[in-house]
């Protein structure tokens, strides 16, 4: 061939190949990445649900908390009638003993009768009233042991979700190192044997 003519066939097929080399290398570079890139989101999808399973059991935390407050206050305004009972119980036994004290115990009236009968109504309201809020109490200690258990709960979804999340950084990370790195490779097009290695994850 003249010296003015076209190059070797060889050098452009060696051309080819490192272009196809580099290519090969790039391509499989960006699919590394692409895994990474998937695994990483995969782990923050994970993350979220598990965020969004401790924000549900949270507000069923409060829910049970708050049912549990109102359940005491009633149970204490029950028992905050209980004095006014029996206030009214003393003044009858006042009525009763000055009564009886008169009559010196001989005859007895039907208006201390109706007396006596009043205060065991009060006294048998009484332990109705004790029983009513002792119940109200021991449904509001229930709802309060089910929140602490939830507590329980929605500490480890937390923790879980920490734990998601830094595996999601961790490979956005790694891809982005390896983004740049295959970014940055340049075979040598004199010397194939001695160009770099594909980049891996």
């Amino acid at each position: 061939m003249t010296a003015g003519g076209p190059d070797h066939p060889y050098d452009a097929t060696a051309a080819h190949v490192t272009a196809a080399r580099e290519s090969r290398w790039r391509g499989q570079g960006y699919a590394d990445i692409t895994k990474l890139r998937e695994l990483s989101a995969k782990h923050d999808r994970v993350g979220g649900r598990l965020v969004s399973r401790q924000a549900r059991i949270l507000t069923k935390i409060e829910r049970l908390r708050h049912q549990s407050t109102v359940l005491r206050e009633k149970a204490t305004d029950y028992r905050n009638r209980i004095p006014e009972i029996q206030q009214q119980m003393s003044q009858n036994d006042r009525v009763i003993k000055e009564a009886t004290e008169r009559t010196k115990g001989i005859v007895i009236g039907s208006d201390i009768t109706s007396l006596q009968y009043r205060n065991q109504k009060s006294q048998q309201k009484i332990v109705d009233i004790q029983a009513k809020a002792q119940r109200l109490e021991h449904r509001a200690a229930m709802k309060t042991q089910k929140s602490a258990e939830l507590k329980v709960k929605a500490d480890g979804l937390l923790e879980r979700a920490h734990q998601e999340q830094l595996e999601a950084q961790a490979f956005r990370d790694r891809a982005d190192r390896l983004q740049r790195a295959t970014e940055a490779v340049s075979l040598p097009g004199e010397d194939a044997s001695r160009s770099p290695a594909p980049p891996h994850a």
